[in-house]
């Protein structure tokens, strides 16, 4: 799954490309404002301004979008410079507007940081960098360089210098932060989107893995009957084969069971069998088949059994889910890649909760990451061995996330620390400091037993496909 991510995330570079409608009705969105500001500054506020160069500043507003219109199809998405040269156009067309209108006395210029917001939203850091130095260019050219307002009777209307030097500050920190703050937010609904694609690739992936377990499983319960049966009439022809009587009948029988398997086979090709007796297992079962990946990799893997209460020493029986055992797999992949020599695996449960505890003896979580762990994409763990040693991780965050969401999905509580080996004595304990990592269930989420999840038992079913 891993080499998928970068043509994930080069899909996505793609698919964010804005439609060239968006930006058309945004910008009539603004022609129809302009041209509101200007009426109404004539008519009820009796400005002197420059009335032609005004409209004639907007008009081209409106042959800009006229053109785009009649030119581009409506399904038409911008690349990287068509976007920036779009929203470059408005930033200088309402700069003009503002030169002919005050500059930083007109209140309007807040509007300036408009564009530079469509930018940190929609293309590249490049793009806004650029952009926003533009922008702050104009804001400062504005608030020396501009035609003075005034109305009909010669009342020039200006603010006090204070006043212009605040509101150019004022711009200047609002068009960063809102900057900055657009796209932080964009890059991590970007990152949540990518990863969540990724944990729906994973997740489609493990339900195949387990239909096809279900099938294998299936298949040699349906088969055991007839195959015993043809094992147990060889091995009476091969004793009636001394005298040569009763050839016939064996030899019926044998056509009969392999004709039996073959419609068996048969029926499991066309659709497969879902076993239900597989979709339940004991807790430390599935916690040995979701580790079982991770055994031949040098690392020691220990599963413990702790039973809170005596009436049940044996592990719960939990419904079989594929979030479970990819989500329990990832963790448990985390510590084998991270640990020295060992991982342990502790399984605990009591009549209202199912914990399992992995430990590893490595170096541990950075302790200024532990809050952001299950984000995606998140730097990697702090580790003194080279990458070539620890194969199949990628050092994104993604593999915590992925699990960390797979089993949220199952009523899962996560949580990570640090802390000495509780299964080391104290002597060894105080030689290193690994990651801890405690996943809780309520015990009805999981535990095939309860009513809302008790099995049906009767015939397999076909699988519905």
């Amino acid at each position: 799954m891993s080499e998928q991510i970068p043509s994930l995330l080069s899909d996505r570079n793609r698919s964010n490309r804005i439609k060239l409608r968006t930006l058309i009705l945004l910008r009539w969105v603004a022609v129809v404002g302009q041209l509101t500001a200007i009426l109404v500054s004539l008519r009820f506020y009796d400005l002197k301004l420059e009335l032609g160069f005004c409209l004639l500043t907007v008009g081209i507003s409106v042959i800009a979008n006229l053109i785009a219109i009649f030119i581009f199809p409506e399904n038409k998405r911008l690349s990287e410079t068509e976007n920036r040269m779009t929203v470059l156009f408005d930033l200088l067309q309402l700069s003009v507007l503002l030169y002919l209108t005050g500059g930083l006395h007109n209140p309007f210029a807040i509007l300036v940081i408009a564009p530079v917001i469509v930018s940190a939203t929609s293309m590249s850091l490049r793009s806004t960098v650029l952009l926003g130095a533009l922008a702050v260019v104009i804001i400062s050219a504005l608030a020396k360089y501009h035609l003075v307002l005034q109305t009909n009777n010669g009342t020039i209307l200006r603010l006090p210098d204070v006043f212009v030097f605040g509101n150019w500050v004022a711009l200047i920190i609002a068009l960063v932060f809102v900057s900055v703050y657009s796209r932080r937010i964009t890059d991590e609904i970007h990152a949540m989107s990518d990863a969540l694609a990724a944990t729906q690739m994973a997740l489609s992936r493990e339900q195949k893995l387990t239909d096809l377990g279900g099938v294998v499983a299936a298949a040699a319960h349906e088969l055991g009957t007839p195959l015993a049966t043809i094992k147990l009439t060889s091995a009476e022809l091969m004793d009636e084969l001394e005298d040569r009587q009763d050839l016939l009948e064996d030899a019926q029988l044998i056509h009969q069971q392999a004709d039996r398997c073959r419609d068996i086979l048969r029926s499991m090709g066309r659709a497969g069998k879902d076993d239900l007796h597989m979709r339940q297992a004991p807790l430390t079962t599935m916690i040995s088949d979701a580790a079982d990946p991770h055994r031949g990799r040098g690392k020691q893997i220990y599963i413990e059994e702790h039973p809170q209460f005596e009436e049940q020493s044996h592990p719960p029986s939990i419904l079989r889910l594929p979030e479970f055992i990819h989500g329990m797999r990832n963790l448990i992949q985390n510590a084998v890649d991270f640990a020295e020599t060992t991982v342990w695996i502790e399984v605990s449960w009591t009549e209202q909760q199912i914990t399992v505890l992995i430990v590893d003896d490595g170096e541990g979580f950075p302790p200024q990451l532990i809050g952001r762990i299950g984000d995606p994409f998140m730097p990697r763990r702090r580790s003194d061995k080279p990458l070539d040693k620890r194969p199949a991780y990628e050092g994104m965050g993604l593999g915590l996330f992925i699990a960390k969401t797979l089993l949220e999905r199952t009523g899962a509580e996560l949580n990570f620390a640090n802390g000495s080996n509780p299964f080391l004595s104290v002597a060894d304990a105080n030689h290193g400091h690994g990651a801890i990592v405690e996943v809780t269930w309520p015990r009805s989420k999981l535990d095939a037993t309860v009513s809302g999840n008790r099995i049906p038992q009767g015939q397999n079913m076909p699988i519905e496909v």
